[in-house]
């Protein structure tokens, strides 16, 4: 079976790292996580900016339903 065929997992990943306890981590992994995150949101951002863009050209194209 392909992953694409696998349900989508429950729960939300954003806000199990939110409860996360960060007391066991250095500065410096803090700060790696922080990058980490930054890059997530951004690509997150793009892929949200594509699909409006996408949406945007359907609904001129073949006009908004309303």
């Amino acid at each position: 079976m392909d992953d694409i065929d696998l349900p989508r997992p429950r729960g939300d990943a954003a806000s199990k790292l939110a409860g996360e306890d960060l007391a066991p981590y250095s500065r410096h992994e803090l700060d790696d996580r922080i990058a980490l995150l930054r890059a997530e949101i951004a690509r997150v951002e793009a892929h949200r900016d594509k699909a409006v863009a996408q949406r945007n050209a359907a609904d001129a194209l073949f006009g908004k339903t309303p």
